[in-house]
């Protein structure tokens, strides 16, 4: 009898995605939208890899898939532009027993949101934590942490990666936080919105690198000027483009700063026109500032306060580009690591990485202002949030 019910529970085991993902194809239809968290599976989080929501865009109501993928630290995630494909990091620094990290690639299968593993590769530098897919759909590009490294890697025709088409590293060099700033680190890799260049915010050297980018050879050159220098022990993390690619955004880590730039989408330069801060002018205590996110509609601003743990809201300057502070609004979780915004523009979803948890929030479209809609979903250590765009 023992041995029965253990070959049921087995079997239930295994057939338990098949029903976490029995979701009708009519998804679409039903005006829900796929998202995908990526987390930390390491050190005991009892996390398992990727997993995959529905959000209800009329109604704000979230219901979990289960696990989409199951891999190893899949801290960060993007989507090919035609979504048939997810890519993730693998951030770790032993792959394959050498210095390195790796990236997974993935096919989407889009009325169910299941994932089905395709191939990985070296991320040719160790613990990688961001990727992107180029506009044309054609590279993944990554930034790995340690060892200051960028690489492009092709999309073969059916979704798998290549071995990269390019890889840039930088071995010297420090900043002014000798905790944090002791070497450089690539923190992220950006593509302007024409597709055309690229910019590597590195917190450990406190610049950004500027690259022009040629697409059908997934190469990346030095601009002209090839730097964006960021004032000493300020730690640029994360970069973000307006509506209309005439201001980009960066925020950084260590000051917790928001700097406005003036963009030339013909030459890739950025002209610094603001900076102002993620963190309410009476606050004295430590935070470390993380996620940057854009309104669809360019009117409102984003950005997370890890330790203040809560949402800066901006209002933006169509015409100069500025940023005007809205409010701060609480997280209800510990260390705010990423958030993203829905397709319609009408709701906000935080991944609260030390408490566990999902957080919902109603955008109001006049004010930018964030109001919690009630729901909270349990994911152990979510890292990242990436809604499906709606075609």
């Amino acid at each position: 009898m023992n041995s029965f019910r253990h070959f049921l529970k087995v079997v239930a085991r295994l057939l338990a995605p098949l029903a976490l993902f029995a979701v009708p194809a009519v998804l679409a239809q039903q005006g829900k939208t796929l998202f995908y968290v990526g987390t930390y599976t390491e050190s005991g989080t009892g996390s398992r890899g990727i997993y995959a929501y529905t959000l209800d865009a009329a109604t704000g109501e979230a219901k979990p898939l289960g696990l989409a993928a199951e891999t190893t630290n899949p801290s960060f995630v993007a989507l090919s532009p035609d979504s048939r494909f997810l890519y993730a990091v693998n951030e770790v620094d032993n792959y394959a027993g050498g210095h390195s990290g790796a990236v997974s690639a993935f096919a989407v299968d889009r009325p169910t949101g299941r994932l089905t593993f395709l191939n990985q590769v070296g991320s040719r530098g160790a613990s990688p934590c961001y990727i992107i897919v180029d506009k044309s759909g054609r590279h993944v590009l990554v930034a790995n942490y340690v060892g200051d490294s960028v690489a492009v890697f092709p999309i073969l025709e059916d979704g798998k990666l290549g071995e990269a088409s390019d890889f840039i590293a930088r071995r010297s060099g420090h900043g002014a936080n000798p905790k944090r700033q002791e070497a450089p680190h690539a923190h992220s890799i950006d593509l302007s919105p024409n597709n055309h260049f690229g910019f590597v915010n590195d917190l450990g050297l406190d610049e950004m690198f500027a690259y022009k980018f040629d697409a059908a050879n997934g190469t990346l050159t030095p601009n002209n000027p090839p730097v964006v220098n960021f004032d000493q022990g300020s730690g640029p993390r994360h970069l973000v483009f307006g509506p209309r690619a005439r201001f980009a955004y960066a925020i950084t880590e260590l000051s917790n700063t928001i700097t406005v730039f003036a963009f030339d989408q013909r030459m890739g330069t950025l002209l610094p026109r603001q900076r102002v801060s993620t963190l309410p002018k009476d606050f004295t205590g430590g935070s470390d500032a993380s996620e940057i996110r854009m309104a669809p509609s360019g009117k409102f601003l984003y950005a997370s306060n890890r330790r203040h743990d809560s949402i800066a809201v901006f209002a933006v300057d169509s015409q100069t580009g500025t940023l005007t502070p809205v409010g701060f609004t609480s997280t209800q979780g510990t260390i705010p690591r990423s958030f993203d915004i829905d397709p319609s523009g009408n709701f906000l979803v935080v991944a609260n990485q030390k408490s566990d948890n999902l957080v919902f929030f109603h955008i109001d479209q006049s004010t930018g202002r964030l109001t919690p809609t009630g729901q909270t979903l349990k994911v152990n250590a979510p890292v990242c949030v990436k809604f499906m765009a709606v075609r």
